[in-house]
């Protein structure tokens, strides 16, 4: 499979380096897209330094902090323009361990969308304090309940998509941000009847930079599993 790794940045010099050193040792034939958002800090000019070392490596330049989910679905649409056959989207902070790509793009052989589960053996994630992994993990609980996804991260962000779930999707129609983002994405493949399959894997929290995580996109992610409710409810399928 032509594969295609996506990875947003903002402010992530000290760790996307990495991450693409991983990446290519693994297998020199992936693609690599960073979608940056303008990071204050040159992470956009430092990967136009890296490609002259890796061939394969694509930057997409935003204007401007807009928010994940925009990021990734320009990078999903770069994705399709240049016909990739697996996309993966993974975090650029080294919280998604690169040796885990292979086993979600073999996941492709029976799934249609492959997530990286924390929650599909038990609870694996290190480093986290307890407060945020009983929220992580009750936000999961909660959105399933809610939602009736039949899966056990929807909050996920480590993900492969065979390209025809990404091109079936109205890309231009997904507004919610951050874990939001990941809950309507799944909602929206589920209801379009592709498969959804989990492979077990290991989270690591960032050691390097800071989170992103913010109560606004705690709140939006509360509410987004309601409207995925109704749209349910009555029947939504687009």
């Amino acid at each position: 499979m032509k594969t295609l790794i996506i990875s947003p940045t903002y402010n992530e010099r000290k760790n996307v380096g990495e991450l693409i050193k991983r990446l290519y040792d693994i297998d020199n034939t992936y693609h690599i897209l960073i979608v940056d958002d303008n990071s204050p800090d040159g992470t956009g000019d430092y990967i136009e330094t890296l490609k002259a070392d890796y061939p394969n490596l694509h930057l997409l330049r935003r204007p401007g902090k807009d928010g994940l989910g925009k990021a990734y679905c320009a990078g999903f649409q770069w994705a399709l323009e240049h016909d990739f056959d697996a996309i993966i989207q993974m975090d650029a902070d080294m919280s998604h361990n690169p040796d885990d790509v292979p086993k979600l793009i073999h996941g492709l052989t029976d799934g249609d969308l492959v997530i990286g589960s924390r929650y599909v053996q038990g609870v694996s994630v290190v480093n986290w304090p307890i407060r945020r992994l009983m929220l992580s993990y009750g936000a999961n609980l909660y959105s399933r309940i809610v939602t009736g996804l039949p899966i056990r991260d929807a909050t996920a962000g480590f993900k492969c998509w065979r390209r025809e779930v990404l091109a079936t999707l109205d890309l231009n129609n997904i507004k919610s941000q951050g874990y939001s983002f990941q809950i309507e994405m799944n909602f929206r493949t589920w209801r379009k009847g592709f498969r959804l399959k989990e492979v077990p894997i290991i989270f690591f929290d960032r050691t390097v930079g800071e989170s992103k995580m913010s109560k606004l996109i705690m709140l939006e992610a509360i509410l987004m599993v309601w409207r995925l409710r109704l749209w349910r409810f009555f029947g939504w399928n687009k």
